[in-house]
């Protein structure tokens, strides 16, 4: 029989000592279902709307006015040789805002043959919440926007009610711009 050579021998007290002193793995910790959207402001309110329902965030442009349309809705903008309705969401909901129109934002909305921008107060970015904070209930200070809500996040931040601009295209009095 061969003689074992004393290397291997002090490889396998190295292994075992190595072995003894050991931590296991770390502890695997379940991710987090995150969702993500646009948050923004309607009179110190604060909202969220899905990724996919924004194409895009704006400056409002300037726009030229349109005679005998609603008075929530601006006008009509060339936003990259396009032409945009600007619509005031806060004056739609007859709770027209009190900041100067050059601080608000416009998110624009897509949707089929459906393309506006909608003003808002601010434009906080894109919020990416824990899915578990998600509830149904919505406070009452929201309730001129409960129609186009599917219920909101209660985060460290505040309160964030899902605004869904799907469901206000689909709204008829949001369709029907004529005066």
């Amino acid at each position: 029989m061969s003689e074992v050579s004393p290397a291997y021998l002090k490889l396998i007290e190295i292994s075992e000592r190595s072995r003894e002193h050991s931590r296991g793995l770390p502890e695997q910790e379940q991710a987090k279902a995150i969702w993500s959207g646009v948050g923004f402001t309607l009179n110190d309110r604060r909202y969220v709307a899905p990724m996919d329902e924004v194409s895009e965030i704006l400056t409002v442009p300037r726009y030229t006015q349109v005679p005998g349309v609603q008075s929530w809705v601006k006008g009509i903008a060339n936003v990259r040789g396009r032409l945009m309705p600007v619509m005031d969401l806060m004056a739609f909901l007859d709770n027209p805002s009190q900041l100067q129109l050059k601080r608000r934002r416009l998110l624009a909305l897509e949707r089929g043959e459906l393309y506006s921008g909608l003003v808002v107060d601010e434009v906080l970015g894109m919020q990416h919440i824990a899915q578990d904070l998600y509830t149904q209930t919505v406070p009452g200070e929201y309730a001129d926007t409960m129609p186009y809500l599917k219920g909101g996040f209660e985060t460290d931040k505040g309160f964030f009610a899902w605004f869904s601009l799907y469901e206000l295209a689909r709204d008829p009095r949001f369709l029907n711009v004529a005066s």
